[in-house]
């Protein structure tokens, strides 16, 4: 059971998982290029990318956490929850409202 009532709870927490610029800076190229991989999937119907898609997003997460954050990732203890902060901080840095 989570011990996050909802998303909004469970953000800011996230957040404090993810105070490293290096780690979020990670996380940023990750997605960035689990996007253009999807794209790729779309073009070419080959399911690899979806492959490299995962590698890509987890890839560089996880070593921003193991090697910068030195924190277990998110991933481990609330999977959906964790994806769904990985697009919102994306986000978030683009617009500007997380410094990276």
């Amino acid at each position: 059971m989570s011990q996050f009532a909802s998303f909004r709870d469970f953000y800011p927490y996230y957040l404090s998982e993810h105070a490293n610029t290096a780690c979020r800076r990670l996380h940023f190229v990750g997605s960035s290029l689990v996007l253009g991989c999807l794209v790729m999937l779309v073009r070419t119907l080959d399911p690899m990318w979806l492959l490299y898609s995962l590698l890509c997003g987890y890839g560089f997460a996880w070593i921003g956490h193991f090697f910068f954050e030195h924190n277990k990732p998110a991933t481990f203890t609330h999977p959906f929850y964790s994806l769904l902060g990985d697009w919102v901080m994306f986000k978030d840095m683009l617009t500007g409202k997380i410094h990276w």
